[in-house]
């Protein structure tokens, strides 16, 4: 028992001193070190304010935030906008997460089945077989900040008509603004909506 005991003691002091003081320490170290001290990428500017109202309307951009963190995913549903990805936990960074539901559960289903609805009545020149999953989907955490290339390509016809800007235009600022995959080979193409929708209202 003895011999069991003590062993148990000394590794419990161990870990306790060890991920309790030196790891943490380190990893903090490492964090200093990092753009904006690990405090995650923030946009200053002074037109945008994203955080979507509590009744589910569209987000609004308005100057009474100057910045705002480009790694977190937020709400714009509004037609001048580019749409971001769908949230489970409406884009709750405080209790991020999924549905948790299966891809064959009905409730799923019928939720996928109503943003589809959704997507095509406020983008009628784009086919059903044409709509990216993830513009569709919500992600495991509910706080995907990007989008595939695809889902912003199929929204710029909607956005041109309702900017009355050239469709080349909008199909030019997307391309600007996408993001290459890590080091070339992890993942995909993305963009992210935060930026693109800046320089969406930067157009002159």
């Amino acid at each position: 028992m003895k011999q069991n005991i003590l062993p148990a003691i000394r590794l419990t002091l161990f870990c306790a001193v060890f991920f309790s003081g030196f790891y943490t320490f380190l990893i903090y170290g490492i964090a200093q070190a990092a753009p904006n001290n690990g405090k995650g990428e923030i946009i200053l500017s002074e037109k945008s304010n994203v955080k979507s109202k509590q009744s589910g309307k569209a987000s609004n951009i308005s100057p009474k935030t100057s910045y705002y963190y480009a790694n977190i995913g937020q709400k714009f549903d509004k037609d001048e906008y580019f749409w971001s990805r769908p949230s489970a936990v409406d884009y709750n960074a405080a209790g991020a997460g999924g549905s948790n539901k299966g891809p064959s559960n009905p409730d799923y289903l019928k939720e996928i089945e109503g943003r589809i609805e959704n997507f095509l009545k406020h983008n009628p020149t784009v086919k059903r077989s044409e709509i990216p999953s993830d513009i569709v989907t919500a992600s495991g955490a509910g706080l995907d900040p990007n989008i595939s290339v695809q889902a912003a390509r199929v929204q710029a016809q909607r956005i041109a008509d309702i900017r009355k800007i050239d469709i080349n235009t909008v199909n030019t600022l997307i391309e600007k603004n996408i993001e290459p995959p890590f080091l070339g080979i992890f993942g995909t193409e993305k963009i992210n909506v935060l930026k693109l929708n800046i320089a969406l209202d930067g157009l002159k």
